[in-house]
C-alpha cells in the first residue's frame, strides 16, 4: 500500500445538483467551491445527477471534471425511490468512468453534500477506503419544524448515517452546527463551521442603462420602487409573511412593488395577494438564473423573511450585488447580516416587524447607501471563495490525518516512507442508533435489546 499524504491532491465531490441543474443553493455552492479548490491546487471530480442536454462527462477547467449519471431507467414510485435510483446512478457512472479511464483514478477523500447522496457516498467510502467529509446544508427537522411523518423520519435517519460515517462534518453557520449537533447528535469535535461564499463578479450587471430600463419595465413602472424577494417558493422562506407586510409598506410608500423571483408554484401566493387587494402590486418572475444580476440591479431593497435559514446565500448575493438587505433574525441570516451595519434584521414570522424594516430602507437614502457600502466590504472580507477553499482544505487535512496507524509497529527501513492503513469507523450499534432506522414494534424490540 502506498504512503498517504496529509495534503489533499484529488477529491471526489458528490452532489445531487450541479449547474445547469439548479434546484436550490447547493448547485452554486458546489460549483464555486470546486473551482476555488482547483485554483488552490486540488483536482476535483464532481459526481452528480443527470440533467437533460448536459454532457455525461465535462471538463469545465483544467483540474475540474464533472461526471453526470444517466437518466433513471424506470419512473420512480415516489421521492425516496427517485433518490435511491440517483444513488445507484451515481455509482454506475463512477464505475463506468473508472473502467474507461486509461489508468485507475485514485482519490484522497470523498466530499458529500447532503443526505441525497448519502448512500452513494457511504458505498464509495467503504469501496475506495478513503475518508469521507460531509457538508450538511440543512436538516429535515429544521425545514419542517420537527419530524412529523414516516418519510421525514427516514430522511433524518439518512442524515444521521451520513454524519456518523463522515470523518468531519462541515456546516455553513454556527446556527447550523448547533442544529446538527442537537438534532443529528453529531459530536461537537467532529463539526466545523465554514461559511458559504459568493462570486461577486457573477452578480455584476453588464446591461446598458437602456437595456436595464427595458428589463425593469417587465416587472414595474418607472415610478415604482422594487421590493425584491429571491428564493424557492416554499413555506420556510416566508413569502407569505412578506405579502402580509406589503399593505403596511404601501401605506407609507404607495409606489412600492413586490417582485417575487423563484422556482415553485406561486398560485397560493398570488391568491393571498389578491385576497389582500394587492393583485397589481405583486409580480412573479418564476425561476431565474441568467437574469439574477439584472434583478438585483433594479431592486431598491432585497427582502429575505425566512422562517428557517441555515445560511442565507441569497442575502449574501444581494449584498455582493449592492442591494440593501432586510432579513429575518433566524439561523445563518443572523450571522451573515449585521443589524444596522450590513442590513436590517426583523423578527421572524412577524409582518409588522418586516414592514418596519422595509420602510426604514425605502425612507432613508443615506441608510440604504451605507448598508450597500458596508455589505460589499463584508462580502469581500469574509465570503470570498478562495479564502473558503483554504478553510475547506484545512478540514480535508484533518480528515486525512485521522484514522491512520502504521501497518507494522517495527520499522525495517528507517529511510523508507512510512506505510499507513486507515482504521475503519465502528459500525452503527448501540442504544438509540440502530432503532432510528426502524419504526413501530421493530424499533421497540431492537431498543429493548440494545
Amino acid at each position: 500500500m502506498k504512503a498517504l499524504s496529509k495534503q489533499p491532491r484529488r477529491v471526489l465531490m458528490l452532489s445531487w445538483e450541479f449547474p445547469p441543474r439548479i434546484i436550490g443553493g447547493i448547485a452554486r455552492h458546489v460549483d464555486e467551491l470546486s473551482r476555488a479548490l482547483v485554483r488552490a491546487g486540488v483536482e476535483v471530480d464532481v459526481l452528480t445527477a443527470h440533467h437533460p442536454g448536459a454532457a455525461t462527462e465535462e471538463q469545465l477547467v483544467p483540474g475540474l471534471r464533472v461526471l453526470r449519471a444517466g437518466p433513471a431507467p424506470v419512473e420512480p414510485a415516489d421521492f425516496i425511490g427517485e433518490i435511491h435510483q440517483l444513488g445507484f446512478g451515481l455509482l454506475e457512472r463512477f464505475l463506468s468512468y473508472q473502467r474507461k479511464s486509461l489508468s485507475y483514478q485514485e482519490y484522497d477523500l470523498i466530499h458529500a453534500h447532503e443526505w441525497l447522496v448519502g448512500f452513494a457516498a457511504r458505498s464509495l467510502r467503504f469501496g475506495l477506503d478513503v475518508p469521507l467529509v460531509a457538508t450538511i446544508h440543512a436538516t429535515e427537522s429544521g425545514r419542517n419544524g420537527g419530524i412529523h411523518s414516516r418519510m421525514q423520519h427516514y430522511i433524518q435517519s439518512v442524515e444521521w448515517m451520513l454524519t456518523y460515517d463522515a470523518w468531519r462534518v462541515i456546516c455553513c453557520s454556527h446556527a447550523m452546527a448547533d442544529e446538527v449537533e442537537r438534532v443529528l447528535r453529531a459530536p461537537a469535535d467532529k463539526v466545523r463551521v465554514i461559511p458559504n461564499g459568493v462570486d461577486a463578479k457573477r452578480l455584476r450587471c453588464k446591461s446598458s442603462t437602456a437595456e436595464l430600463a427595458r428589463f425593469r419595465r417587465r416587472w414595474a413602472r418607472d415610478d415604482e420602487r422594487i421590493v425584491l424577494f429571491v428564493g424557492r417558493l416554499v413555506r420556510e422562506k416566508g413569502v407569505e409573511i412578506l405579502i402580509d407586510a406589503l399593505p403596511e409598506v404601501l401605506a407609507a410608500h404607495p409606489g412600492a412593488k413586490l417582485v417575487v423571483a423563484g422556482g415553485g408554484s406561486h398560485e397560493h401566493l398570488a391568491a393571498r395577494a389578491r385576497g389582500r387587494g394587492l393583485g397589481d402590486k405583486v409580480a412573479f418572475t418564476g425561476f431565474v438564473s441568467d437574469d439574477l444580476a439584472r434583478l438585483y440591479a433594479i431592486a431598491d431593497v432585497a427582502v429575505f423573511p425566512s422562517l428557517y435559514e441555515p445560511f442565507g446565500i441569497v442575502a449574501l448575493e444581494a449584498m455582493a450585488a449592492g442591494v440593501p438587505v432586510v432579513a429575518s433574525d433566524v439561523g445563518g441570516l443572523r450571522e451573515v447580516v449585521t443589524h444596522g451595519v450590513t442590513g436590517i434584521h426583523t423578527w421572524a414570522s412577524n409582518a409588522h416587524s418586516l414592514a418596519w424594516g422595509i420602510k426604514q430602507v425605502l425612507a432613508d437614502g443615506a441608510l440604504a447607501a451605507r448598508l450597500r457600502r458596508k455589505a460589499r466590504q463584508e462580502v469581500l472580507a469574509r465570503f470570498d471563495w478562495d479564502g473558503i477553499a483554504v478553510q475547506t482544505i484545512s478540514v480535508y487535512e484533518e480528515a486525512l490525518a485521522l484514522g491512520r496507524v502504521p501497518v507494522e509497529e517495527t520499522v525495517v527501513d528507517a529511510e523508507a516512507a512510512p506505510v499507513y492503513r486507515r482504521t475503519p469507523a465502528p459500525e452503527a450499534v448501540g442504544p438509540g442508533i440502530r432503532p432510528r432506522y426502524l419504526v413501530g414494534a421493530q424499533a421497540e424490540l431492537v431498543g429493548a435489546r440494545s
